[in-house]
């Protein structure tokens, strides 16, 4: 025991404090990702934007916007999801480490350019969008439980969500992964 306690203090008084102003981030390369003052978004690298991207063309029907209360019904749909799916236990891993900002932005988009609402969307194509997450079946119900739920809370007519869902059902080809 005494060997054990003199061994013991022998390393404590061998170990360094830790040295004070080293930037331990910059030492061992770990990029820390500002955030864009205006948008909040974290920066991404350049990609061609088309609204080909959404994957799916737009309805060109006005009363289907209106179903789902215009762009601002359908920024509060988007933005809801997101805040159920990361709240939800299933698929919350998924969204950890992904900017939420720009996730709720760009998901306003593409529902509102699918919905016929007058938008443009300006995020990636959904096979590039969604390459490195390993997202299963499974993981792709619960996302569609979370927007049926958003959908509902906001007060969109069953056959309107139903025509919604239609278009966004052949995206999980590219989509899921497994």
């Amino acid at each position: 025991m005494a060997l054990f306690s003199t061994a013991s203090a022998v390393l404590m008084l061998l170990q360094q404090a830790p040295a004070q102003g080293i930037d331990w981030d910059a030492e061992f390369g770990v990029e820390r990702k500002e955030r864009d003052p205006i948008t909040g978004e974290i920066p991404v690298e350049p990609y061609e934007q088309s609204n080909a991207n959404a994957g799916a063309s737009p309805y060109r029907d006005e009363n289907l916007a209106r179903d789902f209360g215009g762009q601002g019904g359908i920024r509060t749909i988007a933005s809801r999801t997101i805040e159920l799916s990361e709240a939800d236990p299933r698929i919350t891993a998924i969204f950890a480490s992904h900017d939420m900002v720009r996730l709720k932005r760009t998901l306003g988009e593409q529902l509102c350019y699918i919905l016929g609402a007058g938008c443009n969307y300006s995020g990636r194509d959904m096979r590039t969008a969604h390459a490195a997450m390993g997202v299963t079946k499974s993981d792709m119900n619960a996302l569609v439980e979370n927007l049926q739920i958003a959908m509902k809370e906001a007060g969109v007519p069953f056959a309107a969500q139903n025509r919604l869902l239609g278009k966004l059902a052949p995206m999980t080809r590219d989509i899921v992964a497994r």
